[in-house]
């Protein structure tokens, strides 16, 4: 008498993993509406989100640190910071280093405008991080020994390098000190989070702390 037995059933194929280009601009993409969502509501509010700002030397600006970057005076302003910031974040997000990167950034640029910025005024707007952004790539290279992101940082150079002007002394009201220690802040994010230093690093090896 025959009796029957099961076939076993194949496993499931495991889920592609979504390629790194993609996460990185979906996640720019995301980045893109939350800033102009803040905008809008900004522009409902008749400009009133934009008093959160840095106030440079006073303790009750010290919060503007964390706002101002979501901060914008208007859409022109706005766009004027995405045109740039979009791909520079993209190619960051593509590095693998963009929290740590922007995490330093925006405390080095913020905490460098609330301690030089001009009294009696408020500083809004994303331009330090990304200047930030902007030298962090251009450096991370040399710091890293890496040949290829040497090349990558000298045509992001090319392209973007009259960026930089904009860490100069300027009238008007464009906060240079945002870009100059925005900039500061990409250089010394390469060093602390560069590949080099990570290898040698007792903690990162299990050594001794």
């Amino acid at each position: 008498m025959s009796s029957g037995v099961p076939l076993p059933q194949p496993s499931p194929a495991a889920p592609t993993p979504t390629p790194r280009w993609k996460r990185s601009g979906i996640t720019m993409v995301a980045i893109v509406i939350v800033l102009f969502v803040i905008e809008a509501i900004d522009v409902g509010m008749n400009g009133r989100l934009d008093q959160n700002g840095i106030l440079p030397r006073q303790v009750s600006g010290l919060d503007g640190i964390i706002w101002a970057p979501f901060l914008h005076a208007d859409f022109a302003h706005l766009i004027g910071n995405l045109i740039p910031g979009a791909i520079l974040g993209f190619l960051l997000l593509m590095s693998g280093r963009f929290l740590g990167v922007t995490a330093i950034v925006w405390v080095v640029s913020g905490f460098g405008v609330w301690l030089t910025g001009p009294s009696g005024t408020v500083t809004i707007g994303a331009s330090g991080v990304v200047f930030g952004w902007l030298t962090y790539l251009l450096v991370r290279g040399i710091f890293n020994r890496d040949v290829w992101q040497v090349l990558g940082g000298v045509v992001l150079f090319a392209v973007y390098g009259g960026l930089l002007w904009g860490m100069l002394p300027q009238g008007g009201s464009v906060s240079w000190q945002g870009h100059l220690f925005g900039a500061a802040g990409g250089v010394l994010a390469a060093w602390m989070l560069s590949d080099r230093r990570h290898q040698s690093s007792p903690e990162l090896k299990g050594g001794p702390r």
